[in-house]
């Protein structure tokens, strides 16, 4: 079944995540990929390539974002903030490790502070697994430079930017980032929008995790916030709301086959009613959600 979820990835939009990881020179990237600027609210943008959603805040002190896709594009992605202002972001939060969020760490790294979670630092300086293969060492400059346990406030271009640690939910290192003046908040991969999400078990994430903070994080965002998934366009609170029953409920389905004694095949040959249909349609299919739920509930 590992092959099988390595080679449905290969295939995918995000497939690079495997390979991508400290060294950025597969072809894979290396096509003609253009950063798609959307404004959010306020000053705060979204900036959409190949990787995950970055946010940039603009203004007069300079520009700060929340990850930075993968090196390959830094040009690019380099050349799209000179359009709203400046070349090299003052400050780079990691919202987590995966290369397709940190990559232009490698880029940027030498004239922009990088900020992270304890555990996105750890990751990124040793070799990691992930679906069998080895991750590369970052380079020291690369690393992030500021890290916290639990959240870190920067004041710039007058946004209280604050940062959270939501433990082990798509990794043991994950951060949302809210931008309370401009009422946006960006979650990273704790949110894929309308699809079944990635959660890497083997680095932290659980599903168990992931629902409650998903939780949480709706009884703290304002109903009328503009949200920034991981992956896919602006979303609502309404959005976030629906992702989380999906969440649920498809556990929920998981669990009660798991209690019946049901093998993870048997869960699997049964899937789920019609109405998750669409939410298999992304990077994580029906079958890798029905293992990874099954995974996460196994572990003690």
């Amino acid at each position: 079944m590992r092959k099988f979820l390595f080679f449905g990835l290969m295939l995918s939009l995000f497939s690079s995540i495997v390979l991508a990881h400290g060294d950025g020179s597969h072809s894979e990237i290396k096509q003609d990929v253009q950063f798609k600027v959307t404004k959010v609210n306020g000053n705060v943008y979204l900036l959409q390539g190949r990787g995950g959603n970055i946010a940039a805040l603009v203004g007069m002190d300079g520009i700060l974002i929340v990850d930075d896709d993968y090196r390959d594009l830094s040009e690019k992605l380099r050349d799209a903030l000179k359009e709203l202002g400046s070349a090299s972001p003052k400050f780079i939060f990691n919202t987590h490790w995966h290369g397709d969020h940190t990559e232009g760490n490698q880029f940027f790294g030498k004239d922009s502070i990088i900020m992270a979670h304890d555990n996105v630092r750890m990751r990124l300086s040793q070799e990691n697994t992930i679906f069998g293969s080895k991750t590369k060492v970052y380079p020291n400059f690369a690393l992030p430079m500021i890290t916290y346990a639990q959240s870190i406030s920067v004041h710039f271009n007058g946004e209280d930017v604050k940062a959270v640690h939501f433990p082990n939910g798509h990794t043991d290192g994950d951060s949302v980032i809210f931008f309370p003046k401009a009422n946006v908040v960006h979650l990273g991969d704790d949110f894929f929008a309308g699809r079944f999400p990635f959660l890497d078990l083997e680095n932290g994430g659980s599903v168990q995790g992931l629902i409650k903070n998903i939780g949480e994080l709706i009884k703290q965002i304002p109903a009328d916030a503009k949200i920034i998934p991981g992956h896919g366009g602006i979303c609502t609170i309404d959005d976030l709301k629906n992702y989380h029953q999906t969440l649920i409920e498809t556990s929920d389905i998981v669990q009660k086959a798991m209690k019946n004694k049901k093998t993870l095949d048997e869960i699997k040959k049964a899937g789920f009613p019609e109405k998750y249909k669409s939410w298999g349609e992304g990077f994580i299919k029906t079958d890798a959600w029905i293992e990874t739920i099954y995974k996460s509930y196994s572990k003690k």
